[in-house]
């Protein structure tokens, strides 16, 4: 058995991050752990081909279960491999509007309101020309707008200026409402995913070590604390011990885990054979992601080769008055997006809108207790009723921003839901079974003081020592935007808890 210092189960966004800043103190052994492969495939690097990586080996391959009374079933990709999500995705990096984060304090994670993390989304990023206040210098991350826009979607921009919405000037900040090209995380053309930020400059540490193709199977418990993990890369089973186990593989890989461990709804965890650990109900609980409906309208002309990453331009706005913040995010899209159930034209530009504080909740539950086999998962999209009211206001804004004279040039006609869809009952119907996921699972052991949290405002699970979660299962409610910059920034602050404590 080899001992560690710390051993990071994950090795995605966060857990590239929490490898590197973890191994800058060469007194810690550190063992980061990932399911997947070490080396990239080349359309990583590709921005333009990220849509053929969430159908590859670099994505779980899990689909969601049957989702409301259409039965509707939608892929949510993960990704499996150095770099996690951030090496499939689409490469948005926004912080989500900051009204979202008062939903963590209202639960009690207590100083993790937007402004508690402002220093951390500052030290991940290197964001040259914009508001030092709110923008990092010299982090591992270069960001900005793609440039040129896609002229599509820089038409699709305009065409939001003139439907009466608000330029906004950084609508990655954080503190803007309104519409503007989204920062990405692209480098001289290239993707830069965190594993090629953070984790791939610093791999010749002595202090560290990287597994890749390594299946966590559980965590190991005695005496309520963590004391290691047992994997397997191929058919050997390896067993490590760790002053200190973080798990970092994701809202949907963390909470399988812990279940598979024993850490979870005793009924549910026996029903599976496990023994269990710690009853915490929590685990697995409370599952949100941003469901997403695609506006599709076939182009009058060949829409340009694209060069980025096919979203350029994001807005943020309220469904209704009366909101404390943004609750629709309208992203523009230099392709046709599949829909479910519907036929997308040859070619043609997407406007795509998506609920961005939803109050449905879901679940993340074990089929077996086998590690490595797939989940169930539940988003349980639109079971409160104000997401599927917030959508159908939002799929009202796209066409009547798609009806507007700057996009003239290359709107030849609206495909799906096509014109006769106008009535509140036909859309929400269409929302209904057209629905996607916009991958952005959160909330599965969320962080608070009340009786479902499952971590501490310090990130340490709750009845059991020795063990820190640090990824996007935390919020304790979902960011009112893309979720990865924020889990950069809950990585980064995860690591000075734990180099605090050291």
């Amino acid at each position: 058995m080899d001992n560690y210092d710390v051993v990071i189960v994950g090795g995605g966004t966060a857990g590239s991050v929490l490898a590197s800043r973890l191994s800058e103190q060469p007194s810690l052994r550190v063992l980061l752990l990932e399911a997947g492969p070490a080396d990239p495939l080349p359309a990583m690097a590709d921005p333009p081909a990220w849509p053929s990586l969430v159908r590859g080996p670099a994505n779980w391959g899990e689909l969601t279960v049957p989702q409301g009374p259409p039965g509707a079933v939608t892929p949510l990709p993960r990704g499996k491999g150095l770099g996690g999500g951030s090496s499939i995705n689409a490469m948005l990096f926004t912080r989500g509007h900051r009204s979202g984060y008062q939903r963590w304090t209202d639960a009690g994670a207590k100083d993790w309101g937007f402004f508690d993390l402002l220093p951390y989304f500052k030290r991940s990023e290197n964001a040259p020309g914009r508001d030092p206040v709110l923008r990092g210098r010299g982090g591992p991350l270069t960001v900005a707008p793609s440039d040129p826009l896609n002229p599509v979607l820089a038409a699709a921009l305009e065409a939001a200026v003139e439907a009466g919405e608000r330029r906004a000037g950084d609508i990655s900040s954080g503190v803007e409402e309104g519409f503007g090209p989204v920062d990405v995380n692209i480098v001289g053309g290239q993707r830069q995913s965190a594993a090629d930020a953070y984790l791939r400059p610093v791999r010749d540490r002595k202090n560290l070590a990287v597994v890749t193709d390594a299946l966590v199977h559980r965590l190991r418990v005695d005496n309520q604390k963590v004391t290691g993990v047992d994997y397997s890369v191929g058919s050997e089973v390896i067993c490590v011990s760790a002053g200190e186990v973080v798990v970092a593989a994701g809202a949907i890989g963390s909470p399988q885990l812990l279940m598979l461990s024993g850490i979870g709804p005793a009924d549910h965890l026996r029903a599976h054979g496990i023994e269990v650990v710690a009853d915490l109900p929590g685990v697995g609980a409370g599952l949100q992601d941003h469901p997403v409906a695609n506006v599709i309208y076939r182009s009058s002309q060949p829409v340009p080769t694209p060069r980025h990453n096919h979203g350029e331009v994001v807005g943020l706005v309220r469904s209704r008055d009366g909101l404390p913040g943004p609750d629709l995010q309208l992203i523009f899209v230099d392709l046709p997006r599949p829909v479910n159930g519907f036929q997308a034209p040859d070619q043609g530009y997407s406007i795509g809108v998506s609920v961005m504080a939803p109050h449905s909740r879901g679940t993340v539950r074990l089929a077996d207790a086998v590690p490595g086999s797939a989940p169930l998962i539940d988003p349980n999209y639109y079971d409160d009723v104000r997401d599927l009211d917030a959508v159908v206001a939002g799929l009202r804004l796209a066409r009547t921003i798609g009806r507007q004279d700057a996009l003239a040039p290359w709107r030849d006609s609206e495909v799906i839901p096509g014109p006769a869809s106008d009535d509140e009952l036909e859309l929400r119907d269409y929302a209904r079974r057209a629905v996607a996921s916009y991958c952005h699972p959160a909330g599965t052991l969320a962080m608070g003081d009340g009786d479902s949290a499952v971590v501490d405002p310090l990130l340490r699970l709750r009845g059991i020592e020795g063990v820190r979660v640090a990824d996007a299962s935390v919020m304790p409610a979902i960011t009112a935007g893309n979720t990865n910059a924020t889990v950069y920034a809950i990585a980064e602050r995860a690591a000075e808890f734990i180099l605090g404590e050291d």
